[in-house]
């Protein structure tokens, strides 16, 4: 049958995962440093991949390909469902393992990719978003991270002292490509945190947008100092 289906450019793509990682599928994977199209009947020609692919390497064809087949995904998402017949459940194996305990909360991740350097300026997800761009120390110092911050936001993430990239002109483009709601930019206590908030003022007036900007700073404890 003909339909749309997704196809990858390999010579653009630059193996950074994302799509790999947006597709709720599992028809792309990594293979050889590139994202190829493993399944074509998992891949339901929606395009969740097409906006985090941050170099443009994927586009929708109308082409020859095997129904999409719910079914098959939903198995694969779900292997041996209800127990693997000849399986026995997991016994622990001494007094000192601990049985698999449930998450403590849902993850609030909007998009994917949350990298400052790796989201496309025009992406559709930020489009009348509320932002929060975070240095990467952040998330693992503060246990309530996803429901504190996150949660109702499009988050970005990144290190301005490990990034060898200027923010400012990124976080530019983002604003001037979209109508930004807000931002609220969390760092750690620490010195070197001092270049995200930077950046994000120094973007907000490139813009010549009046974007609200809120800095929340954290003590390497995870507790709110500000």
């Amino acid at each position: 049958m003909k339909r749309r289906i997704i196809r990858i450019n390999s010579e653009l793509c630059n193996g950074c995962g994302a799509c790999a990682a947006a597709c709720h599928e599992g028809a792309i994977q990594m293979v050889n440093g590139k994202a190829v199209l493993v399944r074509e009947d998992y891949c339901d020609g929606l395009g969740d991949c097409l906006p985090a692919c941050p170099v443009n390497a994927i586009t929708f064809e109308i082409r020859e390909a095997p129904a999409y087949n719910e079914a098959a995904v939903q198995a694969a998402k779900n292997p041996c469902k209800g127990g693997c017949p000849g399986v026995a459940p997991k016994q622990l194996s001494s007094e000192t393992e601990e049985p698999e305990r449930p998450a403590l909360s849902v993850s609030r991740l909007a998009q994917w990719p949350c990298q400052i350097k790796l989201v496309p300026p025009n992406a559709p997800y930020l489009e009348n978003a509320h932002l929060l761009i975070a240095a990467d120390c952040t998330a693992f110092a503060h246990g309530g991270f996803h429901q504190t911050f996150m949660k109702n936001r499009i988050t970005l993430i990144g290190c301005p002292k490990l990034d060898a990239v200027d923010y400012a002109e990124k976080l530019t483009q983002i604003l001037l490509y979209n109508e930004i709601q807000s931002i609220t930019t969390v760092r750690m206590e620490v010195p070197c945190c001092g270049g995200l908030p930077h950046a994000v003022d120094r973007a907000i007036l490139q813009s010549g947008k009046a974007i609200p900007h809120r800095v929340v700073t954290l003590s390497t404890n995870g507790k709110i100092l500000s």
